[in-house]
């Protein structure tokens, strides 16, 4: 009797045990902030497969409150902060777009060494620039273009300049003395720059009342440098998409196509690491708006993705929602999807270059967007909450109308 007692009892604490290890994971896992529509709500996903409740700590009608999660009605697990808000109603995209920008002084891609008799010499490099390093002025001078920078090294006949210039969050001040190179009778700083980016994207959605729209799910970054190139100016233009290259295991496929006007559709206010953001000229489709849904509604399972794979009209395919990651410590790569739509599949191996910012949609509500291919599986990748990109985007907005004022 005492060994069936002491059996249940071990029995009883392992059941325990584990419960409060899934509190310990559903602590780690549920989100720390939730939007939540007025008369709605809060609705955990099922497929933590735990009886997860929740219990207002203040007035559920204030606009911001405070909600305790529990296991089964009484294990804790956390208190998060839920906002309430209207409905949002957005259009969804779906419609390719070429993309111009220019940047925000001129970023350092490359150094050379520069032959000085018997020697090599590297100014920029002694100076303590780095590749990245986006240059802002030059002797007090702005720099918005590569040729800015090459004529005021030309001109400086190797006397010292000073230059301004921004790394991560901060701006520096560097001292650099061009070099004469003897082989063309010039002076050099020994440093490659860029001032411009040009491609192809996706339009992920767009506001109906306001026309300011969210693309890509993803910074546009440096290609060689990888860096987020910083807007100084942009606009989109129309594209038509000829084709694609299939993307293989190992080998990223890519969207072919070309722009077919000069004039601009729309501009762009702000390259961030969440997607590119921008106000479009005049609505591009005429298609109904449709509900954004909260990341608490996203389910693993079926979806569809809107892409443009030929031509510039946008088609529906299917995929599979495979992993929802409510996780915190990465704003794009929230889902995991497949393309199981066998006609995706024949055209381009499944996700390539160019979708990126491909709307997702289940169940009749903005969901998300494209974000990244797996390399050695063309068929998977990543994509962002929808809700994180509108949260963006509505900072963009709010920046864009302050600095008419300022």
């Amino acid at each position: 009797m005492k060994q069936i007692t002491k059996g249940l009892a071990g029995i009883f604490a392992a059941g325990i045990l584990t419960l409060f290890s899934l509190a310990g994971y559903l602590k780690l896992s549920l989100p720390n902030e939730y939007y939540l529509e007025y008369g709605d709500d809060l609705r955990l996903p099922s497929h933590f497969a735990a009886n997860v409740t929740s219990a207002f700590n203040n007035n559920p009608n204030d606009e911001m409150y405070t909600v305790s999660l529990k296991l089964l009605d009484s294990i804790p697990i956390k208190d998060v902060q839920v906002q309430l808000v209207e409905q949002r109603m957005v259009v969804p995209g779906g419609t390719p777009f070429g993309i111009k920008m220019f940047t925000e002084g001129v970023m350092i891609v490359g150094m050379s060494d520069i032959q000085l008799g018997t020697e090599t010499i590297n100014p920029s490099k002694d100076a303590g620039l780095k590749i990245g390093d986006m240059l802002i002025s030059v002797n007090g001078k702005s720099i918005s273009r590569n040729d800015d920078i090459k004529n005021i090294i030309l001109e400086s006949e190797g006397n010292e300049v000073t230059l301004s210039v921004k790394r991560e969050d901060e701006i520096l001040e560097f001292y650099l003395k061009p070099v004469h190179n003897e082989y063309d009778n010039t002076y050099k700083a020994g440093i490659w720059v860029r001032d411009s980016s040009a491609g192809i994207g996706t339009m992920t959605y767009y506001d109906p009342e306001t026309l300011s729209f969210g693309g890509l799910g993803h910074a546009i970054c440096d290609v060689d440098t990888g860096r987020v190139m910083p807007l100084l100016s942009g606009e989109i233009v129309d594209v038509n998409i000829s084709g694609s290259s299939m993307g293989e295991s190992g080998k990223p496929g890519e969207l072919k196509g070309r722009f077919v006007s000069n004039i601009a559709s729309g501009s762009l206010l702000k390259n961030t690491e969440l997607g590119i953001f921008g106000v479009l000229n005049n609505a591009p489709v005429e298609v109904s708006p449709i509900p954004m849904a909260y990341k608490q509604e996203i389910k693993p399972g079926h979806a569809v993705i809107l892409s443009t794979v030929s031509g510039d009209k946008p088609q529906e395919f299917n995929i599979v929602i495979e992993r929802v990651n409510y996780s915190e410590t990465n704003d794009t790569k929230n889902m995991i999807i497949r393309v199981t739509d066998e006609r995706l599949l024949t055209a381009t191996g499944g996700i390539v270059q160019g979708m990126s910012g491909s709307p997702i949609i289940q169940n009749g509500k903005l969901v998300g967007a494209v974000t990244h291919v797996f390399v050695n599986d063309p068929a998977r990748g990543y994509s962002i909450f929808a809700e994180n990109m509108d949260k963006q985007l509505k900072l963009v907005e709010k920046e864009h109308i302050l600095s008419k004022y300022n």
